[in-house]
């Protein structure tokens, strides 16, 4: 019987240190929220303050891929102006690793520029708090429209590669 008193004693013990997945997940959600949020308020320090060092940000276009410090030189211009952008999550997903160090999540947003769009991400544990490593934004295309899209992408890259070569 103590040997079973214990390791009860042990689990209780390693599920208070390590929390539950609910509370790991309304973490990740706050963060999230909080970030999007310092966006809409063209607030750069704290929107920043939620990657890593290494963080990387693709963005819509296929020519959108920046570390935090490009990202942050490319945006300083909308956080001056005092607007950014604002997305809202309609929905999240998120998932962990075993150990509870990584987060990765996909979410569907609501932007007043570009419509419906889509979030996907990692997330890092950086002592008690998440730091965004990784951020991909994209715009989904419905299946039905494919082909135009298609069409339209190509022809946008070779006038792209046309005037690079002028």
């Amino acid at each position: 019987m103590p040997t079973l008193t214990l390791l009860c004693l042990a689990l209780l013990t390693a599920t208070l240190a390590t929390g539950t997945p609910a509370t790991h997940t309304a973490a990740v959600n706050a963060v999230l929220d909080d970030w999007h949020k310092a966006a809409a308020q063209a607030d750069e320090a704290r929107y920043f303050g939620y990657f890593t060092p290494d963080a990387v940000y693709l963005g819509t276009d296929g020519t959108e891929r920046w570390t935090r410090d490009e990202f942050r030189a490319w945006a300083k211009p909308y956080f001056s102006k005092g607007k950014a952008w604002s997305f809202t999550a309609v929905s999240r997903h998120v998932s962990f690793s075993k150990d509870g160090a990584v987060a990765w999540f996909d979410e569907a947003l609501s932007t007043p520029n570009m419509g419906p769009a889509r979030g996907s991400g990692v997330l890092v544990k950086d002592g008690s708090t998440w730091k965004i490593a990784q951020y991909n934004l994209s715009i989904p295309i419905p299946n039905d429209l494919m082909d135009d899209f298609k069409n339209r992408i190509e022809a946008h890259e070779k006038k792209r590669t046309e005037k690079k070569g002028k």
